[in-house]
């Protein structure tokens, strides 16, 4: 006898929910084939279902994230970087209290010796006919930030090690809910043979057929639920195997929304904007915002920056802010709606000579028309670079303005000293910026948000 399976996967949302309704609608299409075929089937989520660049998941904590999940009926999450490092411990740690499905996450651990009661290493299901398939979930080791939260996220490779002899003799299917991206998964399904699937995410990519690597398939459906994911697995019960793995993903922007879950997503923004509705200050003129000039927006916010973490200097780009704040009253709501990026502060060492290369090129046109897409950036362009303590000397040679020298108040900078500069952690990864990338010494500061030192910024200056 043969018997197929059915999994459907969404991954990367990043409570981007135009088009969840439609995941909705086509999940519940996918739910009634099954039920009428008496198939098993389940619906699993890979991870960054939460951001807080949407007031909903701002406004609950993710909690709003979950009460959808709910509704759609899924079975079975992992947890991507966005729910572990965008979350205070105590909002994490209560995240999935009225969870409905199971959230199973291998490798992380609570440095308080006290795991939450959803969290689970290993989640087994259980068919009808008996075939019992195992769960695993690993989310991306970004340790330098979960430290800071009383998380520890240990090396899947290890955990894997160490799990699947004991899984495999319980299990007759291997599911791996992969938050680590398609290198990581390359990489473990070579090295691990005993893995029958791995569902990935976190690096956006889009596997529209699948895989196949050593004895494994791997998948993926991109970002923002545009597509959706879909694995049947042939299991033939005479020779106790499977014997086929296919995985496909259906691009669904084109279906008909789910009206329930329209309906569900306006109710739920309706309370958001309720709860971030409080007063945080009144101002007696605009705040205007410019990408291409230093405001006072801006410049107040890089010196609150430098003051909070008692940096020599501080950098921001005016990219940061996407609107500018009327005069009136000002909420939290108008906070998140100029300043969305989970984005953290973080201090770097930098020589001199580093400092005067990123002045110079943050006054570049180039960079300032940086189309950023990543990193915690949720903005269009970077903008210029904008400073706190830091004085620039210009010299013109030609007819041109060049950069002479620095000083750090009245102290003339040394290309060869370290300074300490306050800044956006998006800076510290990729090559943005490689003077702060490559820092050795980089303090971060968590669970604060940069739109958090905003809203002090706003009540004392």
């Amino acid at each position: 006898m043969k018997e197929k399976i059915y999994i459907y996967y969404t991954n990367d949302l990043h409570s981007d929910f135009t088009y969840w309704p439609k995941v909705v609608r086509f999940l519940k299409q996918k739910k009634e084939e099954r039920l009428s075929r008496r198939e098993e089937y389940f619906l699993v989520d890979i991870g960054d279902h939460v951001d807080r660049v949407h007031p909903i998941a701002e406004a609950f904590m993710g909690k709003g994230n979950v009460y959808l999940l709910n509704e759609a009926g899924y079975d079975v999450v992992t947890i991507g970087n966005n729910e572990g490092i965008t979350l205070s411990y105590e909002d994490l740690f209560q995240l999935y209290d009225e969870a409905n499905f199971s959230v199973v996450c291998t490798n992380l651990y609570s440095k308080e010796n006290n795991d939450p009661s959803w969290l689970e290493r290993v989640h087994y299901k259980t068919t009808k006919s008996g075939l019992r398939i195992a769960f695993l979930g690993f989310t991306a080791p970004f340790n330098p930030y979960y430290h800071l939260l009383n998380w520890h996220v240990e090396n899947p490779l290890s955990l894997l090690e160490q799990y699947l002899p004991n899984i495999k003799q319980k299990a007759d299917i291997v599911v791996l809910l992969s938050h680590l991206g398609l290198y990581e998964d390359r990489e473990i399904a070579e090295r691990f043979s005993e893995i029958d699937v791995i569902i990935g995410g976190h690096t956006h990519h889009l596997l529209r057929t699948g895989e196949n690597i050593n004895e494994t398939i791997l998948t993926a459906a991109g970002k923002h639920c545009s597509h959706v994911g879909e694995v049947i697995l042939t299991w033939n019960h005479d020779e106790k195997k499977l014997i086929n793995k296919e995985a496909y993903t259906t691009k669904i922007t084109q279906l008909e929304k789910d009206v329930e879950t329209v309906n569900l997503l306006e109710n739920l923004m309706k309370e958001a904007s309720s709860k971030l509705s409080l007063p945080i200050t009144t101002l007696e003129q605009e705040l205007e915002v410019n990408w291409f000039k230093e405001t006072k927006l801006i410049k107040k916010l890089s010196v609150m920056l430098q003051e909070w973490t008692k940096a020599d200097c501080a950098m921001l780009n005016a990219g940061l802010f996407l609107e500018s704040l009327p005069k009136g009253e000002v909420t939290y709501k108008d906070i998140h709606r100029i300043c969305p990026h989970p984005i953290n502060p973080v201090v770097v060492e930098i020589t001199g000579r580093e400092l005067k290369e990123i002045v110079r090129v943050g006054r570049s046109e180039e960079f300032m028309h940086i189309a950023l897409k990543g990193f915690g950036f949720r903005g269009k362009i970077l903008g210029k670079l904008i400073f706190s303590n830091v004085n620039i000397v210009y010299k013109k040679v030609n007819g041109r303005k060049y950069i002479h020298e620095l000083f750090l108040g009245d102290e003339k900078v040394i290309d060869d000293k370290a300074y300490s500069l306050a800044t956006a952690d998006m800076f510290t990864f990729g090559r943005i910026l490689p003077e702060v990338a490559k820092s050795t010494r980089k303090d971060l500061f968590l669970p604060e948000f940069l739109r958090d030192l905003l809203v002090e910024t706003l009540r004392e200056k």
